[in-house]
């Protein structure tokens, strides 16, 4: 089995060359694409390969991808990102996996290692994700009788560990990046509201609050779906940043009766009743967000 590393990069020279290193004996091929860097990236880039290719960067990482994608030859594709390292003990097991992999796995995950020091839109320090793909998929007929074809990818979880080690927070460029795909297309999938709500509360700042709360109110609606619920969250924190409540009456009086309530969603309310004065109301909130759900799961508690 052989193995394709694929990477998009841009000004990495401060970590690329660690995540090579850790990379190098795993890969059969490593193919970099470069999304406009203007520091020594590249020329790190090509002591390791001679695949290293110029993208446009068009505002779309999704594309970059799928560029460098196809630029792969191995039977699966490894993607990685600059900041990534393996240590010593989770090359072996990657080695032990590319000798070992069974041939109709089609997906491979791993456990992707957040750092605990930088605030990032993540709901764990530790979570699954998708890394290693074959890079060409075999249809295969199913079920003895009313037969189909497959279409469910073939998935295993590894063992495999990736330290994630970012040299700073990257939550500045990605606000600037919802607010670029909102403006050219009116609206997001849901994966991507729910990262943008989760960025803001861990790394927003007032004024990223201001500027994506025009978007968040027209998805808040009026139901109490989870993705409703998810932009109300949004928009009250809005309020709370900028001390505008002059929408917070109406808001308040409609989500005491709702049947399903965010946790973030009580306690923000709770300091809105507080700096307000209304002390009764704002400790009902705060009773209320101990055992409410918790979406989009920062920690409110400390804004």
């Amino acid at each position: 089995m052989t193995i394709s590393v694929c990477m998009i990069v841009k000004n990495e020279e401060k970590v690329l060359a660690r995540c090579l290193d850790s990379l190098k004996n795993v890969a059969d091929e490593i193919i970099i694409a470069d999304t406009g860097s203007d520091d020594g990236t590249k020329e790190i880039a090509r002591r390791y390969t001679d695949k290293v290719y110029d993208f446009k960067w068009i505002g779309d990482f999704s594309a970059a991808r799928n560029f460098v994608f196809s630029k792969a030859t191995g039977d699966y594709i490894y993607s990685a990102d600059a900041d990534e390292v393996l240590d010593t003990g989770n090359i072996k097991r990657f080695t032990v996996l590319k000798r070992c992999l069974m041939p109709e796995v089609e997906i491979v995950t791993m456990i992707y290692v957040n750092p605990a020091d930088i605030n990032m839109a993540y709901n764990d320090l530790r979570e699954r994700r998708p890394k290693l793909f074959k890079r060409l998929r075999t249809f295969t007929w199913i079920d003895p009788i009313h037969e189909t074809v497959r279409l469910d990818p073939v998935v295993f979880d590894s063992d495999v560990e990736i330290l994630h080690l970012p040299e700073e927070n990257h939550s500045e460029r990605d606000f600037k990046a919802f607010l670029k795909v909102l403006s050219d297309w009116g609206d997001m999938s849901d994966r991507l509201w729910s990262m943008y709500a989760k960025e803001l509360f861990f790394n927003g700042k007032k004024e990223d609050f201001a500027a994506a709360a025009p978007y968040f109110e027209k998805r808040a609606g009026g139901d109490e779906t989870y993705e409703e619920l998810e932009a109300a969250c949004v928009v009250a924190r809005t309020w709370l940043e900028t001390d505008d409540f002059s929408a917070a009456d109406e808001f308040m009086n409609r989500f005491d009766g709702f049947r399903v309530k965010p946790a973030e969603l009580d306690y923000i309310l709770g300091q809105i009743c507080e700096k307000r004065g209304d002390w009764d109301r704002a400790n009902r909130y705060y009773e209320s967000s101990e055992c409410d759900d918790s979406f989009i799961k920062a920690d409110y508690k400390r804004m």
